[in-house]
This record gives structure tokens, sequence and C-alpha cells, in this order.
């Protein structure tokens, strides 16, 4: 009998939910045949039962090419559809609030929380001319994070390589402030030197934190 498998060709045909399932697969397994199989069934929709019919060269196959797409870094995408809305990025990060930020930094930190993380950074366009829009008011996590399980996986994945990027920057900026200060005043030097560890620190964890979260281990899908 034969068996048709749907295998994704881009990370826009994966969706976050997908990619959330995976992760936790991972997580709670050790490498085998079984978290292999599971791996196809998850990104491919296919019933286990199948999975275990396919042969093991062409698993090996489909598991390098999912592992391949995943190492991906797309770009940011400012808008995209999904169901009957449009969403759209925040329009001006600077204008982003201190209640946003806190969702945001605190979702992005475990991945079963990313679809909650994304409806802080993509909200529905509420108005639009050409390439400028409106998204609606932020009325915390839980109003679109739901739908955004469905998002397609680039589009998440390069929100959150923009993100990762933006905070280097925030932080390298205020470090070259401080350290620009430093020199002119003797007691901002002193605060410096006390504090350089804990901010070096902070900054490691961040790159660590999304460091694990865009990178997929090669280990589970050998055979």
């Amino acid at each position: 009998m034969k068996i048709n498998i749907n295998i994704p060709e881009t990370l826009n045909e994966i969706t976050l939910y997908q990619y959330q399932r995976f992760e936790k697969l991972i997580r709670d397994n050790e490498p085998s045949e079984f978290v292999n199989q599971k791996t196809i069934e998850i990104f491919c929709n296919i019933e286990l039962k199948d999975v275990a019919r396919i042969r093991i060269a062409d698993v090996s196959d489909i598991l390098a090419h999912i592992n391949n797409l995943l190492q991906q870094k797309p770009k940011l995408k400012q808008t995209f559809k999904l169901g009957v809305y449009e969403f759209g990025f925040i329009p001006k990060l600077e204008d982003i609030t201190s209640g946003e930020f806190i969702d945001l930094e605190t979702c992005l930190s475990d991945v079963e929380t990313l679809h909650k993380a994304m409806a802080v950074l993509y909200r529905p366009i509420t108005s639009k001319v050409k390439d400028l829009y409106n998204i609606e008011e932020y009325k915390g996590t839980n109003e679109y994070s739901e739908v955004l399980k469905y998002m397609p996986l680039d589009i998440a994945f390069g929100s959150m390589v923009f993100f990762y990027h933006l905070h280097n920057d925030c932080v390298n900026n205020l470090m070259d402030y401080i350290q620009n200060e430093a020199e002119q005043s003797e007691q901002v030097k002193q605060l410096l030197e006390k504090n350089m560890g804990g901010i070096s620190q902070f900054t490691q964890q961040v790159k660590e934190t999304f460091s694990t979260l865009m990178q997929l281990p090669n280990y589970q899908l050998k055979n």
C-alpha cells in the first residue's frame, strides 16, 4: 500500500504549534527511533503507524531535511494573514509599553509559551495604507495566542531573530554609554566595575536563551 507523505518544503509550511510539540518531544525523551518516528508524525501530518512502514533510508532523508529547515534564520516579516485575520508586527517598538515588554521577555524564554510572545509582537491590523498600518491595542497574551499557535514558523522565527538582535543592540548601546560616562566620572567608573559582572552575566543568559530556542540539536535525528 502506497503511503502519501506531506513533507514540508519550507518553514512557511510548518506551524509554530508543530514546533512546540516537537520541542516537547525531544525535551521529554531520550534520542531513539521512537523520537525519530514521532518527529515525522508531527511535521508530515502522518499517523505513527504509517511512519513505521517508511523505508529506513527515506526516514533518514526526511529527518535530515527537517533538520535543515529548522536551522534557518529567516528575516522579519511585518504582516501575514492567518484565517480571518491579518496580523501586523508592532509598528513602533520604541512605543512598546512596560507591560508588553515584560510579557514578551517572559514568554520568549520558553518554547511552550512562544505563541503568547507572538501575541505581543503581532496583533490584528485595524487600518492600513500601503505599507503603513495600525494594530489593535494590547489586551494581554491570551487575546490571540491560541490563534497564533498556527502561524507559519518562518514568521515566528523571523520575529525571534529580530528581537534577539534588537536586544543585543540595546545592551551594547547601554554598555557603550556607561563606558563613555565612566571615562568622565570616577563614581560612574566604580559603579561600572562593581556591576559589570552582573551585566555581562545577564547578556550571556539572554544569548544562551535565544540560541537554545533557535537551534535544533542534531543528535535526535540520527538513526
